[in-house]
């Protein structure tokens, strides 16, 4: 339902008013002056503001300037007298949704507030989209097959093994509580796809579905992303920016990679987690919302917090539906099924025929141990349909992606000033398996660094990546795709350097 706030001076008429929006199925919250309807917008945020513009210590005109102060997209009506035509315009130009004239009609009301609130709802939503996109959470991974397929919910989850068969039971019975979940699992294992399917199953599947990749901002930037900033907070903020928080009002929030955020900004989340309030950047007003967050980790929190890496009242917080996804290796009978699926996708959106496995191929798959879980599972079914040129996938095709071990990876060696393994630059190998760097006519000492060019491998790849992060002005997620690495592998490699207070605390 949605809510409005109606502001008047004159106890009649905000009852008149919201009664004839009561009646048409709106909420109704009332306030007698601006000053109490600020304090309403900023906790209870409304869906739209009713609000007459003459009105004693704040008129309706100061009312709309500092309400989108708090909320720039919240849509204005305001109400005025016969006559005071020009007062109305002016309201407009300041960002007034609309106006409507003294005596009006009761449809006259509802019909302004429906359109406001129609208009507000798709600006929001396109907001989110940008998000999204931005943030890399639509259109790629897992969860993006699943949506060109028109899977959604429960449908996304593939595999009958009884470890999914608990999994699903446990999605079904958080789905329907507004509890913070806390997935767990190793990296592949389809995390973010369980946060979706529980978010679509949820009284809130109507709403917004956003996420925050923790370990790809640095500290400043992810707060910024979380909580959104005022214009000014600080140097190239030349706006009001909205955070995740606030986008995904009544919506979801998935805070993915949780165990990487820094100890401030896990203070502020703490407090989010607990009020349902926070501040932006560079503001001391709290802002009230209702979003339910969903965070996930691929490291074992417990223990994090046992090194205080971690604080142990917001893992608590965190830990209030936990659900563990098992690694594939784990469910190996849900093989097929993942392989069928994957099929699926790759086939419709390359426009190819679905070519299927034999049995044999299927065997081998079965028997792997999956490092990268079901991540890995859907790159090797991807590349084996865009490259198969029989009627179906052979085990001989698959084998030699799958039986490398690090034995059989070349060492490196220095090549024309620069550090090459395969043939690639170092920038591009860093999230790779370790490598043994061979010097000529030198065998390595055990335990000691290897000098490049009168320089060791790590400062150079220090040096690179440093570089890299002040070219992007600190942004992780364009750092490691241009270094060709994983953020969550640049995060861990600046947290260490960090702590041996190697690089810069503010990276």
């Amino acid at each position: 339902m949605s809510t409005v706030l109606v502001v008047d001076d004159k106890e009649m008429l905000r009852d008149s008013g919201g009664a004839t929006l009561q009646r048409a199925g709106f909420g109704i919250v009332t306030a007698e002056s601006g000053a109490a309807a600020l304090e309403l917008i900023a906790r209870r945020r409304p869906d739209c503001v009713v609000t007459d513009l003459k009105m004693p210590g704040m008129t309706g005109l100061e009312l709309l300037g500092k309400a989108r102060e708090i909320d720039d997209a919240l849509p204005v009506i305001v109400m005025t007298a016969y006559g005071a035509v020009d007062t109305a315009v002016e309201a407009i130009k300041s960002g007034a949704f609309d106006y409507i004239t003294k005596p009006f009609e009761g449809d006259e009301m509802v019909i302004a507030v429906k359109r406001a609130i129609e208009h507000a709802r798709m600006a929001r939503e396109n907001a989110v989209l940008r998000t999204a996109t931005e943030e890399g959470m639509t259109s790629s991974g897992p969860q993006a097959g699943a949506d060109s397929l028109g899977l959604r919910g429960m449908d996304r989850i593939v595999g009958d093994s009884a470890a999914m068969r608990r999994v699903k039971q446990q999605i079904v019975a958080v789905a329907e509580s507004h509890g913070t979940v806390l997935i767990c699992g190793e990296s592949g294992t389809g995390k973010e796809v369980v946060a979706r399917a529980i978010h679509e199953l949820s009284p809130r599947a109507g709403e917004a579905f956003l996420g925050m990749n923790c370990a790809a901002l640095s500290e400043s930037l992810l707060e910024s992303e979380l909580f959104g900033h005022e214009r000014g907070a600080f140097t190239g903020a030349e706006k009001l920016r909205k955070g995740r928080f606030e986008l995904a009002d009544r919506g979801t929030l998935l805070l993915d990679e949780i165990s990487e955020i820094s100890p401030r900004v896990q203070a502020k989340l703490l407090r989010v987690l607990q009020e349902r309030a926070f501040e932006r950047v560079g503001s001391s007003m709290t802002i009230g919302v209702d979003v339910r967050v969903i965070a996930t980790s691929n490291r074992d929190l417990p223990k994090a917090v046992a090194r205080g890496d971690f604080r142990q009242d917001l893992f608590f917080r965190l830990n209030v539906l936990p659900i563990h996804i098992p690694a594939l290796r784990d469910r190996a009978e849900d093989v097929p099924a993942l392989v069928e699926h994957f099929v699926a996708i790759t086939a419709r959106r390359e426009g190819r025929q679905a070519k299927p496995f034999t049995p044999e191929a299927i065997a081998l798959l079965q028997g792997y141990e999956w490092p990268g879980n079901v991540r890995e599972l859907q790159n090797i079914v991807e590349r084996a349909v865009v490259l198969c040129r029989g009627e179906a996938v052979e085990r001989s095709m698959l084998e030699p992606w799958l039986l490398l071990d690090a034995s059989t990876v070349p060492a490196a060696a220095p090549m024309n000033g620069q550090v090459h393994v395969n043939g690639s630059s170092m920038a591009g190998m860093l999230d790779r398996r370790p490598v043994e760097v061979v010097t000529v006519g030198a065998a390595p000492v055990p335990g000691e660094a290897i000098p490049i060019g009168g320089r060791v491998l790590e400062d150079i790849e220090r040096d690179a990546i440093v570089r890299t992060l002040n070219k992007f002005n600190g942004h992780r997620q364009r750092t490691a795709q241009e270094l060709g690495i994983g953020v969550r592998t640049l995060g861990l490699k600046l947290k260490k350097w960090k702590q041996l207070q190697l690089v810069d605390a503010g990276l």
